[in-house]
């Protein structure tokens, strides 16, 4: 994918006048090769040939968010949703980069927006999107809410191991999950109750000799 990404950028960098979709272009394949400096760069060359492109705006707000600066990031992000409020993976990004500023319940609530539009919206992507916050805490809360994304879309496997990084960063523990309806329809599932019943069992003290 580097060398993919890499071929893309030396092709863009041969556009005798770059219009604003190749100056984004150019900028995507910068930020999937972890140049964040040269992506920002791209994207602000764009906007300033058009404004108003919602997706150059959620781009370059994920650059602010991999850097942590998570209110400039939200300022471009609430910017792209003004234009298109209801792009599932601006959607998705905000409500991640509020989760990462401790604002769960809207976080969740944008969650639960972009999966009533696109139930898929937390699949993979080749679209620059977040999902590294800082600590690990912020991540702990953003995999125990990607999972209850998850679970609303279906994609109960993928629920599951959002959930295991839950309990592995400290998020949660195995009753709060058993207590949690959204993850009602997990329960009684093979996965879903060797990961309750391992993590149980590793959090109980050693017996005493």
């Amino acid at each position: 994918m580097q060398k993919h990404y890499q071929a893309a950028i030396e092709a863009y960098k041969q556009v005798p006048v770059p219009s604003a979709e190749t100056w984004n272009k150019l900028g995507i394949a910068y930020q999937m090769m972890f140049n964040l400096d040269d992506a920002s760069r791209c994207y602000q060359r764009s906007l300033k040939l058009n404004s108003k492109n919602s997706r150059v705006l959620n781009n370059l707000a994920s650059v602010y968010d991999a850097q942590k600066d998570l209110s400039e990031a939200e300022h471009y992000y609430r910017k792209a949703l003004r234009l298109e409020p209801k792009a599932p993976m601006i959607l998705r990004n905000l409500g991640t980069n509020l989760l990462a500023q401790h604002k769960y319940k809207r976080g969740w609530e944008l969650y639960q927006a972009a999966l009533a539009i696109d139930p898929n919206v937390f699949g993979e992507s080749g679209s620059p999107h977040v999902d590294n916050p800082a600590t690990v805490q912020e991540r702990g809360a953003m995999n125990y809410y990607m999972a209850k994304g998850c679970v609303r879309a279906g994609q109960n496997d993928r629920a599951i191991e959002y959930l295991r990084m839950a309990l592995n960063e400290g998020y949660t523990n195995p009753k709060k999950i058993q207590a949690d309806i959204e993850f009602a329809g997990l329960r009684g599932t093979p996965a879903f109750e060797e990961l309750i019943a391992s993590q149980t069992a590793a959090a109980k003290p050693p017996g005493k000799l």
